[in-house]
């Protein structure tokens, strides 16, 4: 990849010069950048994108439209839009949800001043090679004081027939005292046996008093290694509900990071892993407190089968200044095989005497009471077993907004011990 090959990406599509001069520094500053820091994962030669700055074709695919609800949509397949719906009266009070070169048309100054501002295209080798290679993207914007009662919902596919790279940006600004709940999903469709890599990144911005309700369900290929970045910068009495379901069948390294900078703002991140096979998922949760009084908390449940590997970090970092801080955190493991390898690894990094800080980790296998319980009542030891994961996985579940994606989650996990 040449600068002038991203030169011409970008007058292709007509960016603005901040934007095309985004890219350059980020191509540029790649080179002496270091791969984010993951403990306990070993990821530094995988193969996480060669390049390529290259677009999906249009496929001509019609989402079912007999299955649509009337709440706000965006599907894309690849770097392609299939799908765009937004209900007139949300459109009308100015609710923005489209590509990014749709959005410039109409929100180009919020889009200048918020892009790239909670992960930082110098912040490391992959945040960069995002920041120069992202061949779509898309922008969810609510204003002041807009409350939208049903689920946003943002659908990307990777197609797995394709090689062309996986390379997403999403830009979520959440107004002044807004209130919504967005729903996520980044899912392999047509999976085949062509090798791809993606680099997502999702930065959501809550400005002060907005309240985020995220959901995100993650189901790449096994043929897909991915690097997957969530971001959340606070301000003051904001709050970002995170329930985020990994459940991939490839390797990946998750990196979810919330930055509370506003007093009182708060973070809540319930997190579910499930590794199978011989994949392996590292999944990496940090919350920072840089105000007084703010608020962490980290739940993440993980399950893996046959000699899958996962590993969980939890960091929570009070930083001095920040008085009366919160932060808590919990990583339990279930583990289903003598094969399986685990790591639940609790970080505290305390800077401030006046706070408030503690932690929790375990890994096991199933409780043999509760199976011993259960098969009691005339289960098998398989649905026992499916009930028992269900419900240690039920945290995080029970908080997606969408009953049928609820649903399919529980699927995949059926589908995941059937294997077995």
């Amino acid at each position: 990849m040449s600068k002038e090959t991203i030169q011409h990406f970008s007058l292709a599509h007509a960016e603005p010069d901040w934007l095309a001069n985004l890219r350059l520094k980020a191509f540029e500053k790649m080179a002496e950048l270091e791969l984010p820091k993951i403990e306990r994962v070993k990821f530094h030669r995988w193969h996480l994108g060669d390049g390529t700055l290259t677009e999906n074709e249009e496929s001509g695919a019609v989402p079912d439209f007999t299955t649509l609800g009337d709440n706000p949509q965006l599907i894309q397949l690849g770097t392609q839009t299939v799908l765009e719906q937004m209900p007139l009266h949300l459109s009308r009070q100015g609710v923005v949800f489209t590509d990014i070169y749709s959005a410039m048309e109409l929100i180009p100054d919020l889009i200048e001043k918020h892009f790239a501002s909670a992960l930082r295209y110098d912040e490391d080798k992959l945040a960069a090679y995002n920041s120069a290679y992202f061949n779509s993207a898309v922008v969810l914007y609510v204003p002041d004081n807009v409350e939208i009662e049903t689920p946003i919902e943002g659908i990307f596919y990777q197609d797995g027939t394709s090689a062309v790279p996986f390379n997403k940006r999403v830009l979520i600004i959440a107004g002044r005292h807004s209130k919504f709940t967005y729903l996520e999903r980044f899912e392999t469709r047509h999976a085949g046996s062509i090798n791809a890599t993606a680099n997502i990144a999702v930065e959501v911005i809550a400005q002060a008093g907005a309240q985020v309700r995220f959901a995100g369900i993650d189901r790449l290929g096994a043929n897909v290694t991915a690097y997957i970045s969530r971001r959340g910068r606070l301000s003051d009495d904001a709050t970002i509900d995170w329930a985020l379901g990994v459940m991939n069948e490839g390797n990946v390294i998750a990196d979810f990071d919330s930055d509370l900078l506003g007093r009182g703002s708060r973070a809540d991140l319930k997190v579910v892993g499930l590794s199978s096979g011989r994949q392996v998922q590292g999944i990496d949760t940090r919350v920072t407190n840089y105000a007084p009084n703010s608020v962490a908390h980290i739940l993440q449940h993980g399950v893996i089968l046959e000699g899958g590997t996962l590993t969980f970090n939890g960091i929570g970092h009070i930083i001095k200044g920040a008085k009366g801080a919160d932060a808590q955190q919990e990583s339990r493991v279930l583990m289903l095989s003598d094969k399986a390898r685990s790591d639940a690894n609790p970080i505290l990094l305390i800077e401030e005497n006046d706070v408030t800080a503690g932690h929790a980790a375990s890994i096991g296998q199933v409780d043999p009471e509760d199976m011993y319980y259960l098969m009691s009542r005339g289960l098998d030891r398989a649905t026992a077993e499916q009930l028992v994961i269900q419900g240690f996985l039920g945290a995080v579940i029970t908080e997606i907004p969408v009953k049928a994606t609820r649903d399919d989650m529980i699927n995949v996990i059926k589908a995941k011990l059937q294997k077995r």
